[in-house]
């Protein structure tokens, strides 16, 4: 974020609804939801509100639901608390980071293990041809240089 002043606010509005979600909600829709990020932006007037749900697909969609249904009293409650002169519109959305970075811990792991695969190989590798295939002169027979080219 470039607005200093946004950042400060999107960490407020991430605390405020941490606090109000884990006091808990009459909606029992509502699984176990983490804040992970807030983004504001810069007039302050939107603020998208990402989170995890632990659970199940259905868990996520239900959440997701309870989450939207709530938008209104949490925004009010970010209003109250927030103090500024207009309340951000809070817009949820779910974070898809964390299976982004398992999928990326999948990736890793294949890579890991096509590298030990490849060290394997290489131990036991030959050269295809000479050790040395580069091309040197002649050592005359007396060992005192290199032939005289004819």
């Amino acid at each position: 974020m470039s607005n200093p002043r946004a950042g400060k606010v999107a960490e407020r509005i991430q605390q405020i609804i941490a606090r109000r979600l884990e006091k808990g909600l009459r909606d029992p829709r509502l699984g176990f939801v983490t804040i992970t990020d807030v983004r504001v932006t810069g007039d302050l007037q939107h603020a998208s509100v990402f989170y995890t749900v632990y659970g199940d697909e259905q868990e996520l969609a239900d959440s997701a639901a309870a989450l939207k249904a709530a938008t209104g009293m949490l925004r009010s409650e970010v209003g109250k608390q927030l103090g500024t002169r207009l309340t951000p519109t809070l817009e949820f959305l779910h974070d898809e980071l964390p299976e982004t970075a398992d999928h990326l811990n999948e990736l890793l792991d294949e890579a890991r293990r096509r590298d030990a695969q490849a060290q394997e190989l290489a131990a036991g590798a030959q050269y295809a041809g000479e050790a040395d295939p580069y091309v040197k002169p002649r050592e005359a027979e007396d060992g005192s240089g290199p032939d005289p080219v004819e």
